[in-house]
């Protein structure tokens, strides 16, 4: 049985082992990492704890296997990581060798995220305020509950005022960047980038 539930604190590893099993393009990256939070940290975690009232989880036979998260406002929400979720990070992880980035593992290329945030394009979080990441794992993909897990969202979003929201996909993950265009996002012209950015308003069917 599934069931899709607004996430709590117990949450919160759910979330961590989600984002590393979903974070190689959609496929598992457990193998990639070192230390299996560093997809979490930056992906997931400081929603569940910034932003809890738009954290959704989609629960499969009692386990936590799919997780919807974001903000209503992109430009706040980077300002209170940079002031209250990546200094304590920062000061666990150390920052690698810039150069020596050639060689950067997959957990170094996390760490320079941490301590060189990528801050999201202002003519995006101008038009599309607010933002989400979304992740299931296979077992409950291709059923229909992504969809479900999105609209879920969508609507508490618009009650929490959120009228546009972007997304952004690795430009490799076509399989992504095709979930968000049939559910209405449209790709948002920006800076080159690894980064597939697109955009829709809440209201759009």
């Amino acid at each position: 049985m599934n069931k899709i539930r607004r996430a709590s604190p117990d949450d919160l590893e759910a979330l961590y082992r989600i984002s590393v099993q979903t974070g190689h393009l959609g496929d598992d990256a457990s193998r990639l990492y070192i230390d299996y939070r560093m997809m979490g940290h930056i992906y997931s975690a400081p929603y569940l704890k910034y932003s809890p009232q738009l954290a959704y989880v989609i629960e499969h036979h009692n386990q936590v296997v799919g997780y919807c998260v974001g903000t209503n406002n992109t430009v706040e929400f980077e300002a209170v990581l940079e002031s209250q979720w990546w200094p304590s990070l920062r000061q666990r992880y150390s920052k690698p060798d810039e150069g020596m980035r050639s060689t950067w593992t997959a957990d170094e290329r996390r760490c320079q995220m941490i301590h060189v945030p990528e801050k999201t394009p202002e003519q995006i979080s101008i038009c599309f305020p607010a933002h989400l990441h979304m992740n299931l794992l296979p077992v409950i993909q291709g059923q229909g509950m992504g969809a479900l897990l999105l609209d879920t969202w969508m609507r508490c979003a618009k009650r929490h005022g959120v009228a546009a929201v972007h997304v952004g996909a690795n430009a490799k993950n076509a399989k992504a960047i095709r979930f968000w265009q049939k559910h209405g996002f449209s790709e948002i012209d920006a800076l080159a980038s690894r980064t597939a950015w697109m955009g829709r308003f809440v209201s759009c069917s």
